[in-house]
């Protein structure tokens, strides 16, 4: 797991530092993706974890633009990189980060099993902030350096949770509450849910691109690295127990 984190900040830092740079700006990088803080809290009382991210602009405020299309479709995303082990959120034991990220993506719906905008529609609302674990790996075919890990559809020994949206990847749609208010962007989630509530984590945010046309590129890279808390992704942050 070390190698696997060194790695990822190298590769999360030369994401930073291609935009640094050029001195360019992208359409999303703006204070509404720049983390101030981020917390976890067990609340024992409620025997459920609230993630935290805060940031100098509105949280959720920015979405992305829309292609009309599900390749190239951006995900802009809110995550909180940890050092849970696969197994706690419902996948199998496999190399890779285990990743909560809050998304919004308003060119495709993959949470099958809610409706988050309460139209009583449950395909139509990708753009509302929503939770999905994955597993994060290094690659360098995209600008970020990261992947969402895939496998093939025929590996018998992939277990993915049962809320999973049937995707080739250690991707899952757990329907977790994600709540914005001003600076703010949260989730919580219950205890029987995952299996540890002591783990250390870090916060991030960036923007990842689908690809359903080039066989070279992942199926969903993070493509740009707007903001990350502690700095240097050492993942300094412990969960506090309430």
């Amino acid at each position: 797991m070390k190698i696997n984190i060194l790695i990822l900040t190298f590769l999360l830092f030369t994401g930073l530092s291609t935009s640094a740079c050029t001195g360019k700006k992208g359409p999303y990088e703006n204070d509404d993706f720049a983390i101030t803080s981020v917390s976890v809290i067990h609340d024992s009382q409620l025997q459920m974890t609230i993630w935290e991210i805060i940031v100098k602009g509105k949280a959720g405020h920015t979405t992305p633009t829309p292609v009309g299309q599900l390749d190239g479709a951006p995900v802009l995303a809110y995550v909180f990189p940890t050092n849970l082990k696969p197994t706690d959120v419902g996948f199998n034991n496999t190399e890779g980060i285990v990743a909560l990220g809050l998304t919004s993506h308003p060119d495709f719906d993959d949470t099958p099993l809610w409706d988050e905008n309460k139209d009583r529609i449950f395909n139509n609302d990708g753009i509302i902030w929503h939770p999905h674990w994955v597993i994060l790996v290094p690659d360098d075919r995209v600008e970020g350096g990261l992947a969402v890990k895939e496998f093939k559809k025929e590996d018998t020994t992939v277990i993915l949770p049962p809320t999973n949206p049937g995707m080739p990847m250690y991707m899952d749609s757990p329907g977790y509450q994600v709540i914005t208010s001003g600076n703010t962007i949260k989730v919580m989630i219950p205890d029987y849910r995952i299996g540890s509530t002591d783990f250390s984590y870090d916060g991030v945010t960036s923007l990842m691109r689908v690809n359903t046309s080039i066989k070279e590129k992942p199926l969903l890279g993070v493509y740009k690295v707007y903001s990350v808390a502690s700095g240097d992704l050492s993942l300094p942050y412990d969960v506090q127990q309430k």
